[in-house]
């Protein structure tokens, strides 16, 4: 039995940017465009999962090769086989029940934060942010649709980024600390677990502890500027190819863009990436480094190759795990029937 209360997929934002009128639902009455929607949160939690089965063990290699000190791996094969010969290979998910659960909720607050930007924008953004829909081969009435420009996706993307963040930063806290020990038995291992290396960075450094370095986390997450208005880019440029031999369904689209955008991301996101990483895992008891002095600090041991260290396996990771996590999302939105936010 098909739930009248779900809103059609199809239908577009049709008035002008700015304007306090509502969109119309699938009965033909005004639905209003105020509220929080909850559909995004509900396709970033399994977008979430995606990414930490089919990423943390990448995750884990990068980590290593950013933090380690020189000389203890060649490059990003050399610490895969150190890591599983030495610790197993189970070694290459340590950390991995802070993202499981972690990732779950980021997710979920990234994407649906995502979501309800794009709403926002659409039915609030002004010239720049919003543009009119090309004329369709269905006739005029699409002339008077609307959808937001590549900038509008990519500022909905900023915005998410930095509302995960507060969740986001104490959960990369717990998993890079994890991901650092490379002792074999649990037993010799500094922290036991997630909860005890929230423990001792309370017992060392108090509540704010686990903000260490959030400033970097900010600057890192605010990146998804550029993965959001990528996927917009690329599903535009897919669309482009409509009616010729390189024509591509909506799921395959999906899948490649959200891939994609995975390198815009990273490209601009790993020099910072390894200040932040270096300064979660700068010991206990020490002062807090500051991000010059992080990064003035692989500069003059590694030159600024140090900036994307652990760059390999960061590439190799990005296209897969974004690409089934960003399907996977749009996957539940369609089938949970969300607002359509871009067109």
């Amino acid at each position: 039995m098909t739930n009248q209360n779900l809103v059609d997929p199809s239908v577009t934002i049709d008035v002008p940017p700015g304007s306090s009128s509502t969109a119309p639902t699938q009965t033909g009455q005004p639905k209003s465009a105020g509220g929080v929607r909850l559909a995004g949160v509900l396709a970033g939690m399994g977008s979430g999962l995606t990414k930490t089965a089919v990423g943390h063990g990448f995750d884990t290699i990068k980590t290593r090769l950013q933090c380690s000190p020189p000389g203890v791996y060649t490059g990003a094969l050399d610490c895969l086989m150190k890591t599983v010969r030495n610790e197993s290979i189970f070694a290459l998910y340590k950390g991995a029940s802070p993202p499981a659960i972690g990732w779950t909720i980021t997710e979920s607050i990234l994407l649906g934060s995502l979501y309800n930007y794009r709403l926002w924008l659409l039915t609030n953004g002004g010239r720049g942010i919003v543009e009119r829909t090309p004329l369709q081969d269905s006739g005029g009435d699409s002339a008077k649709e609307f959808r937001l420009t590549v900038l509008g996706h990519g500022l909905a993307g900023l915005g998410a980024g930095w509302t995960s963040s507060l969740v986001a930063h104490p959960v990369e806290l717990l998993k890079v600390n994890l991901q650092l020990q490379r002792e074999r038995k649990a037993a010799d291992r500094k922290f036991k677990g997630p909860v005890d290396v929230f423990r001792q960075v309370i017992k060392h450094r108090g509540l704010f502890g686990m903000y260490r370095g959030f400033g970097t986390t900010l600057y890192f997450r605010g990146c998804y500027f550029w993965t959001f208005s990528s996927v917009e880019a690329y599903m535009r440029l897919a669309g482009v190819l409509h009616g010729t031999m390189f024509e591509m369904s909506t799921a395959t689209a999906t899948f490649f863009s959200g891939g994609l955008a995975a390198f815009s991301f990273w490209a601009f996101a790993t020099p910072m990436d390894n200040v932040k990483n270096r300064i979660m895992a700068s010991p206990l008891a020490d002062q807090r480094p500051s991000v010059a002095e992080v990064a003035r600090t692989i500069y003059q041991t590694h030159g600024w190759r140090g900036f994307y260290a652990g760059f390999t396996p960061i590439i190799l990771r990005a296209f897969p795990v974004n690409a089934a996590a960003y399907s996977v999302y749009e996957g539940i939105m369609r089938l949970l029937g969300a607002e359509k936010t871009r067109h």
